[in-house]
């Protein structure tokens, strides 16, 4: 048996205790060391993803060792075929028959053991602490963004550039953007609290839309995605600019298709990582390239309820939530 924390109700997280995994022929049991709260988690939680039905476990950034070997290992939570087209041309991302911890049939990791695929495992330096790789996995989201955006035909990171939200994956956008080279990036983020405290973490300019220049930015980065945060990067993308859409808040209204018609604003989506951008992001946050990777809160998994009802108040100021099974 192991303790896990399980969502059960929309609102609802208990600690229970269930069945430790015995893990299938090719996968690992992984003891997690700690294990990161995501906005798709929240998601779950507020019960507006039908993909996590209840009771679940949730979570999917996740590090610790491999039980038989004492290894230590971040976990690339998406499994894939490896045989597909896109699996083959390396965009794992995008595989039609891909899984996700935290969505059935793989439960996810606010546990205290994960099973695993072993491919899925990537090792870890000592001198890398589990709260820091198990910030491995949004950064990775944050880096395949940020390359495809550097990869861009008319890509000019030393524009203006605009990242919409201060959570993990606005501000890992922002260190990833540095990384890759970016010398002018602004970050929105309207919650005063935490725009107090990110400017304690970075020396980018934190500040609300209206505060940003009136000539519009190249590039824009929503990691919110709700419509009032696409109508904002709308209007905030100069003519001939980008717009590179992360956040899953909603699906609904924000775009003015006329203005990115007639102004030639380029739109894309943008979806989690492939496995080379995973490798990727975990050498350069071993490297340094991505900062003190220090600007997370930890708490125990048996506080993981609070955790989540703090997110929701706008109560936690960090842009990242770490749990302790």
């Amino acid at each position: 048996m192991m303790q896990a924390l399980v969502y059960t109700a929309p609102h609802e997280m208990e600690l229970r205790e269930i069945s430790r995994p015995t893990p299938p022929q090719g996968e690992d049991l992984i003891e997690v060391k700690s294990v990161g709260i995501c906005g798709s988690d929240m998601h779950g939680y507020l019960g507006h993803d039908e993909r996590r039905p209840a009771p679940l476990v949730l979570g999917h950034e996740a590090a610790g060792v491999v039980a038989s070997t004492n290894a230590r290992v971040t976990v690339n939570p998406l499994v894939t075929c490896g045989s597909c087209p896109a699996c083959i041309s390396g965009r794992t991302n995008l595989c039609p028959d891909r899984q996700i911890i935290s969505m059935p049939p793989r439960a996810g990791a606010f546990s205290q053991y994960l099973s695993m695929p072993s491919r899925n495992l990537i090792p870890i330096p000592d001198d890398l602490s589990f709260d820091q790789a198990a910030l491995a996995e949004p950064l990775a989201v944050c880096w395949h963004a940020v390359r495809l955006c550097a990869a861009l035909p008319d890509a000019d990171l030393a524009a203006p550039t605009v990242v919409i939200g201060g959570g993990a994956i606005g501000f890992g956008c922002l260190l990833a953007l540095q990384a890759f080279g970016a010398t002018d990036v602004s970050l929105i983020e309207t919650n005063t609290h935490r725009a107090a405290h990110l400017r304690g973490l970075t020396d980018a300019p934190i500040c609300e839309a209206s505060q940003l220049r009136e000539d519009g930015a190249a590039l824009v980065v929503d990691c919110v995605g709700f419509g009032g945060t696409r109508e904002t990067a709308c209007a905030l993308t100069r003519p001939g600019g980008t717009i590179c859409h992360i956040g899953l808040g909603d699906s609904a209204e924000g775009l003015d298709v006329r203005r990115i018609t007639l102004q030639e604003i380029t739109f894309f989506g943008t979806y989690a990582y492939t496995d080379q951008d995973l490798l990727d992001t975990v050498e350069a946050m071993t490297q340094g390239r991505l900062g003190k990777l220090d600007w997370a809160e930890t708490r125990p998994l048996s506080d993981g309820a609070e955790a989540f009802a703090d997110i929701l108040a706008g109560r936690v100021l960090a842009p990242k939530v770490i749990l302790h099974p």
